[in-house]
Order: C-alpha cells, then sequence, then structure tokens
C-alpha cells in the first residue's frame, strides 16, 4: 500500500526545524504484515524527547528511517500466527517488545527483555525484515514502530489491545510519556502513603510521575525545572511544592523544606545538571531514579563514601520498569477514576505540516506532548 510518512534522512541539522525541515514528508510503500505482525492505522502519534534526541544527532540511528514510537491506533491486518487481536481493535505500541520467555520476563521485567535489541539497532522489524520503501528504497524501521506516518507494520509483541472507551489521541501517550514517567514511581520507586517525591524536569514524563505520586498517596510531591509555567501546571497536576531550577541554593532550599530530602527523586530531562539536581535533593537514604536518556557518552560522578556512609541509592528505570501488557491496562484505570488525568498534558494536535515547528517547540520547552494526527 501508498501510504504518507515523515521521513528523517540527516541528524543535526540546525535549527529551527521548520526551516531545516529534518522531517521530510514523503509518499511512502508498506509491504503488509509477515508471520507475526500486525498492520495498524496510526490514529496519533506523540511527539518525544526521544525523538528529538536522534533528530538532533545525540542518538545515533539507521537512517533514512521514518521516526515515532509513541502512538495508538486500529488493527487492519494480520500476519500469520496472530491469534490474539482482531480486525478493528484499537492498540497502543509500545517499544517494549519482550519475548516472554527469558528470565526478565519471567520476573515482570519486560522492559529488560533483550530479545530485539540487535533488530532494533539495525532498524529492522523482530524478524529481521524491513516493509518501508521510498522510490523502491528499503528504509528503516524506528524502534519496530515507525509510527509517524498513517500506518505501520510492526511485531505483534509490540502492541497492547485496549478497551475502546479511552479516545486514541489520548492513549497514544501512554506508549511512553505516562507509562515511563508513572512508572518510575510505581514500579521502581514503589512510593507508598506518606512517601516524600521530587521530579526533576517536568515535560511529560516529569509530569505523568507528578500525578503518579499523588495518586500514590506521597505526602510531599515537590516539582523542580527551569521553567515557570511548568512549576505553576505541576502545582495544579499534584505538586504540593515547586521549586525553579538551575538557581545557586536551589538544592538548598529544597533540603531545608524537606526535613533533609526527598525520599525518591525521579530524573525526566536526561542532562548532566538535571542528575546532580536530583542527587543534591534525595535524603539520607534515598534513592534517585534518572529515566531520561543522554548521550551514551554522558557520565555522572559521586562520593562513594557519602554513598555508603547515607545508604544512598541510584536506580535507572527504562520504560517504566515493568511490562506494558500489564502496566497499560492498570494505568488506563487510574485515567478512569481521575487519578491519573493525563489527558491534561496534551498541548496540542499537530498535521504533517506542521511536525517540524512541533519538535522547535518541544526543543524550546514550550510544550508538555504534542500529537500528530497523520490523517488530518
Amino acid at each position: 500500500m501508498r501510504m504518507k510518512g515523515a521521513v528523517l534522512y540527516r541528524q543535526g541539522l540546525p535549527r529551527p526545524y521548520a526551516g531545516s525541515l529534518p522531517l521530510r514528508i514523503e509518499e511512502v510503500e508498506l509491504d503488509g504484515p509477515g508471520p507475526g505482525e500486525v498492520l495498524i492505522e496510526v490514529a496519533a502519534a506523540g511527539l518525544c524527547h526521544s525523538d528529538l534526541s536522534a533528530i538532533e544527532g545525540l542518538r545515533p540511528r539507521r537512517l533514512p528511517s521514518i521516526p515515532g514510537h509513541e502512538g495508538a491506533g486500529i488493527v487492519r491486518a494480520l500476519g500469520p500466527e496472530v491469534r490474539d487481536l482482531r480486525e478493528g481493535d484499537h492498540v497502543i505500541s509500545t517499544v517494549v517488545s519482550a519475548c516472554g520467555a527469558c528470565r526478565w520476563c519471567g520476573r515482570g521485567r519486560a522492559t529488560l527483555c533483550p530479545s530485539v535489541g540487535r533488530s532494533r539497532a539495525e532498524g529492522t522489524l523482530a524478524s529481521g525484515a524491513r516493509r518501508l520503501r521510498v522510490n523502491g528504497e528499503a528504509i528503516h524501521h524506528w524502534s519496530g514502530l515507525s509510527v509517524f506516518a498513517q500506518y505501520a507494520v510492526v511485531d505483534r509483541s509490540a502492541l497492547v489491545r485496549i478497551e475502546k472507551d479511552i479516545p486514541l489521541e489520548v492513549a497514544a501517550i501512554v506508549s511512553c510519556a505516562v507509562m515511563t514517567g508513572a512508572g518510575a514511581v510505581l514500579n521502581a520507586a514503589r512510593v507508598r502513603p506518606g512517601d516524600s517525591v521530587g521530579v526533576v524536569g517536568l515535560g511529560g514524563v516529569g509530569m505523568s510521575a507528578v500525578m503518579a505520586a499523588a495518586a500514590a498517596g506521597a505526602e510531599r510531591v515537590v516539582a523542580i525545572d527551569v521553567n515557570p509555567a511548568k512549576l505553576d501546571a505541576a502545582r495544579a497536576l499534584g505538586a504540593t511544592d515547586a521549586f525553579l531550577a538551575g538557581e545557586p541554593g536551589t538544592a538548598a532550599a529544597i533540603r531545608d523544606a524537606t526535613d533533609g530530602g526527598l525520599d525518591f527523586v525521579i530524573e525526566t530531562a536526561g542532562t548532566l545538571a538535571a542528575m546532580e539536581t536530583a542527587y543534591a535533593v534525595a535524603a539520607r537514604g534515598g534513592t534517585t531514579i534518572p529515566v531520561g536518556l543522554p548521550g551514551p557518552e554522558r557520565a555522572f560522578s559521586y562520593l562513594q563514601a557519602a554513598l555508603v556512609s547515607e545508604e544512598r541509592g541510584i536506580r535507572g528505570s527504562y520504560m517504566g520498569s515493568g511490562a506494558p501488557g500489564r502496566d497499560i491496562p492498570l494505568l488506563l484505570g487510574l485515567h478512569r477514576q481521575g487519578k491519573l488525568p493525563f489527558d491534561r498534558l496534551i498541548s496540542g494536535h499537530l498535521d504533517f505540516d506542521g511536525i517540524n515547528r512541533g519538535f522547535d517547540q518541544l526543543a524550546d520547552g514550550a510544550v508538555l506532548r504534542q500529537v500528530l494526527r497523520p490523517h488530518a
């Protein structure tokens, strides 16, 4: 079939992206699904910092490729061996495509499953196949998904079926932003009533962590960001305190206000400055949980003696430290109860003509989550 898609040919083009156009809107040829694969009509796809970092050139990718990993859509065709989905089902895409049989999957930690790492690095589907072409030349898949397009062929394990009561434009952001931020709170930190939680970086992931901490009963939820407007938004979503990052004395002020620091601090920005702040405001016995992905060469250092004597913890959390098939229905259930109003994270909607401008706005920190409507 032929469809419209946003193709990335070069990384590291200068801003503004509305002028340099790193994403080119092309007519793309898409093959049908092979064994274990599913064709979905993409209804909505979120613009994520992970996509932005690759556009900026901070994270190498196989090119040319169609980006996009945070999406939701409707099943339109099933490949051989797919028996647990039906045409017309609503689904959420996820980069956590797990085998279900390894030791990590057996422990409910599908985000650590290594089964598709090689195919993702090579820009293929799990089978090793490529189903995308432009002008007859094969192009690469992005995280096995490539949802900045009107349709996508993906491996069955990269989809979670959902009920049809949640609008797909809202469901799309659960795929990454909500699952990553809320999962860090609920799975990695396991926040309990009475705990204190800090969140450094208030994009879509950070705001999801704020909401989840409030829903889990945290006594203090401290929001930290360089953008004053985002501090106000975080208060509206459940933060009890808010501090402007990047100013002298901010970390000391947070420790003073929280009786020595916070039990858990979630870092979502993926920068060294954010990680240093997150570690500095954790209490004795506290845990710092980075979820933002920096460049692969970035390193964070700490005083080992203090790590021991203060019983500090540093624990990474990738994509919410859980299992999408289990966690996505849980998060949608909390949304239905009004405890995770993640629909309020959507800053606006875009069509293909606005996608490059949308990444400018994301880079400026002016938005939380923008949603692409591929069929608009």
